[in-house]
């Protein structure tokens, strides 16, 4: 049975082995979004402390996380929708190797927008590298429209397609 809940700090060594297998096999396609430094512990346990990071469990297993915040970095206003309004952001989205084609991510969107009616937001978004092939056909199947192509200052050379879904009012 798969179960999304808030992760706690003895949820850190599970997700951090997901980082540690995922890395390679996102560069071994050309994705170069994350690096063996980012994402790191100290970011994982301050979304834990901020109470916005979420884990997947399959068979009591941790096979998923995903950090759900307001947070909105500032060259989001190069996609095309209206950066200024309030949306439920979905970052550090990854699912265990072992795990993939299980619902997984979908799981943890799905809670990004319970998330949303919670806190009466009617936008979801998400980014991606432009080289995340995998994302880039789960967003559009979840209902989310593409939204353009931004860079990141924090990764420089990197582009990322931005993603956007709109819940009803």
């Amino acid at each position: 049975m798969l179960i999304v809940r808030r992760a706690s700090t003895s949820d850190l060594p599970a997700i951090l082995d997901i980082i540690r297998r995922v890395v390679p096999l996102m560069q071994a396609v050309g994705n170069f979004q994350w690096e063996s430094s980012y994402p790191n512990e100290t970011v994982f346990r301050q979304d834990i402390e901020q109470q916005q990071l979420w884990v997947a469990e399959l068979d009591e297993k941790v096979v998923g996380v995903a950090a759900l915040t307001t947070d909105q970095d500032a060259e989001y206003a190069q996609a095309d929708w209206d950066a200024t309004a309030p949306a439920v952001v979905t970052h550090r989205l990854a699912v265990a190797p072992d795990a993939h084609g299980r619902g997984v991510a979908a799981a943890l969107l799905a809670q990004a927008e319970k998330l949303a009616v919670e806190w009466d937001l009617h936008r979801l978004r998400v980014d991606t590298n432009s080289e995340n092939q995998a994302t880039q056909r789960l967003f559009p199947k979840l209902g989310y429209r593409f939204a353009g192509e931004i860079s990141l200052g924090f990764r420089p050379g990197l582009r990322f397609f931005c993603y956007e879904k709109q819940l009803a009012k």
